[in-house]
């Protein structure tokens, strides 16, 4: 652990009042109260430049730094093993299986896919993530990477995760689990990923994964109103970042009417996976999670929908500084277990 990390934990291990103190004012929007300790990091980045105004590659190592600073350490007992899958043009993706404690080969298996947009990220994005997911619901994580833009524009981050959940399917036993019970799942672009798949597998009227796990997920590219309004300037997702991630993802603005980037705008979305929806308040994207768990309820899809209104986008990553992102982890791991478990 590097010494500004530790440096930040002591710091963010001070009491809620002198960590507002140090974040100045209170951020209140809607009647909603930002955690102080996100507060304090919306303050220290915005010192330095807007993720906009960068290029991707320096966007990427800024991403990864931060996380390394704020995040968490893996689950102790989980056993890592690192591989790679097919992807979409024969592409092979990096890949990281997590493997619960005591597992017996029955276990569940989760494909897991990360955020940044689909321009940033990797499998280090959400790596204490996907074990704190394995650890507490006890099922096989599969981890996985995609191509990303402007290297990759669309399609090829939903080409590659397509491929990859269809390789899971064929192998899941082979990867220590049983087989049967698989689900989807991501957060941010990985959460607008996941709903692809599984609107994918209706239209190609495949089975559909056991859960979609979807966290503060994308899922209407042209979203224009609610929370794209007001928490257009949130940290440490604003609206002009999504505008950044948009112009590099995309091939032009047609696109994002296509399923495929919005899957929101589909006209149907009867018998689709059973959901786990999870917001932050502090986000752009609340507005478009909240819109779609209520679609999928509609069609008789079975929802769980809940929003953490302190907390920010990424809270994923803040475990380690967060108490309350820590706490809104093994409360959604609860539920993820609990409707593995009853699909057993």
């Amino acid at each position: 652990m590097s010494l500004q990390s530790v440096m930040t934990r002591i710091i963010f291990s001070l009491p809620s009042g002198i960590i507002q103190a140090m974040a100045g004012p209170k951020v209140q929007v809607d009647g909603k109260t930002l955690d102080p300790r996100i507060a304090l990091m919306a303050k220290e980045a915005g010192k330095g430049p807007k993720m906009n105004t960068l290029t991707p590659e320096i966007g990427r190592a800024g991403m990864q730094a931060a996380f390394g600073t704020i995040d968490n350490k893996r689950r102790a007992g989980v056993a890592i093993r690192d591989m790679t899958v097919p992807g979409g043009d024969g592409a092979q993706l990096p890949a990281r299986l997590y493997t619960p404690s005591g597992a017996a080969g029955t276990e569940p298996l989760i494909v897991y896919f990360h955020q940044g947009g689909c321009v940033l990220g990797g499998v280090w994005t959400c790596d204490v993530w996907c074990s704190i997911l394995a650890d507490e619901t006890k099922a096989v994580v599969l981890n996985v990477d995609y191509r990303h833009a402007p290297e990759n524009k669309f399609p090829a981050s939903v080409d590659d995760v397509l491929a990859a959940y269809d390789w899971a399917l064929e192998n899941a036993k082979s990867l220590g689990t049983d087989g049967k019970r698989i689900a989807v799942g991501g957060d941010s672009a990985g959460g607008y990923l996941s709903a692809v798949i599984c609107q994918a597998a209706k239209k190609a009227g495949k089975p559909q994964p056991t859960l979609q796990l979807l966290i503060y997920p994308c899922t209407d590219w042209t979203s224009e109103g609610g929370t794209m309004v007001t928490m257009a300037n949130a940290y440490p997702l604003s609206r002009e970042t999504m505008e950044w991630f948009a112009a590099h993802y995309l091939n032009n603005d047609a696109e994002r009417t296509d399923w495929r980037v919005s899957p929101a705008l589909l006209p149907e979305h009867e018998g689709l996976a059973p959901a786990l929806i999870y917001t932050a308040g502090f986000d752009p994207l609340t507005t478009q999670g909240a819109a779609y768990a209520e679609l999928l309820r509609k069609a008789g899809v079975s929802v769980t929908y809940r929003c953490y209104e302190t907390l920010s986008h990424s809270f994923t990553a803040f475990s380690s500084v967060v108490p309350a992102a820590k706490k809104a982890l093994n409360e959604i791991a609860a539920e993820v277990k609990a409707k593995l478990d009853a699909a057993a």
